[in-house]
């Protein structure tokens, strides 16, 4: 399975920017609820990206934070090359190309994120991981996971898979495009919004909750302090 998930994404790392686009449907409420969870008082917060791909959701944080300093981790040697291109310019971004559920992290961080990565790993895998990702967090840090959800009834996955699929084909996307992102998806383990929730409690985080849904793309956050939002 680790093998099929890296030769996929390696293949479509070019294009996976463009692609990504016309495969969200509410990709800019998507990212945009995203980004604005991620919060911290630091000026120069220490990020970590798992499953970073291209860094497209680690370059909106910069945006918002553009003296962060930040670490990328991806499976896909060629979605770290890409990634590498966006920041060619930046000193402040560490490039690891490994499979982060392995890695042996050496610090800690103050907000890890995620984007459309965490939904192929196994039910087992994700708990393991959201432990990890409290472990790896400092005492006021926080996760943003902008992923996948499954519905609470096989019925609603269904009827997403249609709604996505007809989406898809009205867009501007080749057919081999296409194809390619539905082959992708056949990978695709989405858990419930209600199991993610109680594995993230399950962790240590004091709350969490999913803050957006669009059928089957969800943003989770969750922190390791109760919540003082502004």
């Amino acid at each position: 399975m680790e093998k099929s998930i890296k030769t996929l994404f390696d293949q479509v790392a070019k294009d996976y920017d463009y692609q990504r686009h016309q495969l969200i449907p509410c990709f800019d409420e998507f990212y945009g609820t995203a980004v604005d969870w991620v919060k911290t008082t630091k000026q120069k917060p220490r990020i970590l990206d798992l499953g970073a791909g291209t860094g497209l959701f680690a370059a909106f944080v910069q945006q918002k934070y553009p003296q962060a300093e930040f670490t990328l981790i991806d499976l896909s040697e060629e979605m770290m090359r890409a990634a590498r291109l966006r920041f060619e310019h930046s000193k402040q971004v560490e490039y690891i190309a490994a499979d982060y559920t392995k890695y042996m992290f050496k610090q800690k961080y103050d907000i890890v994120i995620s984007s459309l990565s965490i939904h192929h790993l196994s039910h087992e895998s994700k708990q393991e991981l959201f432990h990890t990702v409290h472990e790896l967090l400092e005492d006021d840090g926080s996760f943003i996971n902008a992923d996948q959800a499954a519905g609470s009834l096989s019925c609603f996955d269904l009827a997403y898979k249609d709604k996505w699929e007809r989406h898809i084909g009205k867009g501007e996307l080749a057919e081999q495009a296409i194809e390619s992102a539905i082959e992708r998806r056949k990978l695709d383990q989405n858990a419930t919004v209600q199991d993610q929730l109680q594995w993230l409690h399950n962790s240590g985080f004091a709350a969490a909750d999913c803050v957006y849904k669009h059928h089957e793309f969800a943003v989770f956050a969750a922190f390791k302090q109760i919540l003082k939002y502004s």
